[in-house]
């Protein structure tokens, strides 16, 4: 069976069933229909005290380098989660929601797969209950306030030439990557280039992720840079006075989401950064419920270690105070042999030279965990085209470094498939190995830190700084901004920015081309190669297999 098919044969509780489980009782629940529900104010307030007297154990899943393969760490996310309850260890799983452009693009949803799954699947992967689009709507609301101040005689003297707000939608749309606004005439506007992001990089979408209460929320909103003036001085979108009103948008989207796994366990799925191009975590609140209900927490950050994890780290950890217990780094024997040079079409046949060589890779997100001060564990999902020999040799090398590589089988087996490997995830959260620490300190220059990032995570020889990049570098920092953490976007199909450049690469240049300042998000984004925050569409798009009959029943998700 399908993704889909395996999701729509199961049958769901009650949510407020599944909230029991945890100790939330169905008056501190919002309901959207009998199986999804936001958590109130009120217990929201609660958890978050909770969470910070004693909170579980934090247990962070990261990858290896995306292929064309497939990892699935979702998958194994929601696997490992249903693995601990099995074992007798109360355990909440956290997770990103998903957008809607990799939905009907490349990637698909992100509800996991096979008998490791959320659900209701649908709703999750399509419009959930609206968080993403609330965002969009509020960031686009910004994007006209700002034009209608300029249009109503511009009293704070921005300069249109150095608007930086982008406006945003929650698809891919590569031709609303530049386009032309204001055309038509004095009443339509005042003309000036444009663009567009898609919203799950919107600095909106960040703000809600790392906001605990509506007042943090405004005070972010407040902070955000939208353009300089004539004297080029930064003007923040809290000159414009109409902070309430994007706020008052926001309102909801601010409370984390409850639903389910396939086995009944619960799952909170907020927020939707992407990795490549954002900080790439779920919100810090529903981590913070997780914890307050949860003696051990699974949460993802997205693509490989060297982008979601190094952004969890250091963007979302310093920020909210968190400190991870353990780490587990996805692999597939698949996708390690496409980075030891196997094409595609010829994975399933055994071929350990190209497994050792692809395990460079693996080898090299090791390696860059423990700089964090984290123990870490392998978990190898599981293709039944994977031989003994490949599962052996794969084992015997991180063995070689220190490492343990555990089996996954959740996609076939579900929580059942995963208690070995919730047996050794929750033996190195008890352990007390975890020495946490940021890689880099606030004090540090912004190009420092964003060489240190790219010569100890990606391995580059040094940084290629555009000359406009490195005179708005020392802008932010002359403006008061030099403290803040970087968050860089790059390609997720390289640890490098070269998506060419596979396996595990060393001694390149990395160019960094651009940066944007996130005041409200509290981030500086540096821009490397040719990443673009307004994705394209395929060639084959997804879309191209989604449909729905007449009693609704969607097909073609995955």
């Amino acid at each position: 069976m399908t993704d889909i098919e395996i999701a729509q044969k199961n049958k769901m509780i009650p949510i407020k069933d599944v909230a029991a489980k945890i100790g939330i009782t169905e008056d501190k629940l919002e309901l959207y229909g009998p199986y999804k529900a936001k958590i109130t104010f009120d217990e929201l307030k609660t958890l978050q005290k909770k969470a910070c007297e004693k909170p579980g154990k934090l247990i962070l899943v990261t990858a290896i380098t995306p292929t064309p393969a497939g990892e699935g760490k979702s998958t194994v996310s929601i696997g490992l989660a249903d693995g601990l309850n099995k074992i007798g260890k109360k355990t909440v799983v956290a997770l990103r929601e998903p957008s809607l452009g990799p939905c009907f693009g490349v990637k698909g949803g992100a509800c996991g797969g096979g008998y490791a799954q959320i659900v209701p699947m649908e709703d999750i992967n399509l419009h959930f209950t609206g968080d993403i689009h609330a965002i969009s709507i509020a960031n686009n609301l910004i994007a006209t306030l700002i034009d209608n101040h300029i249009q109503q005689g511009n009293q704070l003297e921005i300069d249109p030439r150095t608007i930086s707000w982008k406006r945003c939608m929650d698809l891919n749309d590569r031709s609303l990557r530049n386009i032309i606004v204001g055309l038509g005439g004095r009443l339509q506007g005042v003309p000036r280039e444009d663009h567009f992001t898609i919203a799950v990089a919107s600095e909106i979408m960040a703000i809600i992720c790392l906001s605990k209460t509506i007042s943090e929320l405004k005070e972010r909103i407040d902070r955000i840079v939208i353009g300089q003036n004539y004297k080029r001085e930064n003007v923040t979108f809290g000159q414009l006075k109409c902070t309430g009103a994007v706020a008052a948008l926001l309102k909801d989207v601010i409370k984390p989401n409850l639903v389910q796994t396939l086995e009944k366990n619960p799952a909170f799925v907020h927020g939707g950064p992407f990795a490549n191009i954002a900080h790439g975590c779920n919100s810090v609140n529903a981590t913070m419920c997780a914890l307050a209900t949860g003696d051990y927490v699974v949460t993802e950050a997205g693509f490989a270690a060297d982008l979601g994890a190094e952004k969890f780290l250091d963007i979302k950890c310093r920020s909210a105070g968190l400190k991870p217990d353990a780490v587990v780094i996805v692999a597939t024997i698949r996708a390690l042999k496409m980075h030891g040079g196997v094409a595609k079409t010829d994975l399933s046949a055994p071929n350990t030279v190209a497994l050792e060589k692809g395990f460079e890779n693996l080898k090299t997100h090791i390696e860059n965990i423990a700089k964090f001060g984290l123990p870490s564990v392998v978990a190898v999902n599981k293709f039944i085209t994977d031989s003994d020999e490949e599962i052996k040799l794969l084992q015997d090398l991180c063995e070689k470094i220190g490492a343990k590589a555990v089996l996954s089988e959740g996609w076939e087996k579900g929580g059942n498939g995963t208690t070995e490997l919730a047996k050794a995830v929750a033996e190195l959260a008890d352990s007390g190995k975890a020495d946490f620490h940021h890689l880099y300190e606030d004090n540090l220059p912004l190009t420092a830190k964003i060489e240190k990032i790219a010569t100890e995570i990606y391995r580059a020889e040094r940084v290629d700084f555009d000359p406009a990049a490195l005179k708005k570098l020392k802008d932010f920092e002359e403006k008061g901004y030099g403290k803040l953490p970087v968050c860089i976007a790059k390609t997720q199909n390289s640890i490098s920015h070269d998506p060419k450049l596979i396996g595990a690469p060393k001694g390149f240049v990395f160019p960094v081309r651009d940066v944007q300042l996130y005041a409200g998000a509290g981030f500086v984004v540096a821009l490397a190669g040719d990443i673009m925050t307004m994705p394209g569409l395929p060639k084959a798009p997804a879309a191209l297999n989604i449909d729905v009959d007449d009693d609704g029943k969607i097909t073609g998700l995955f």
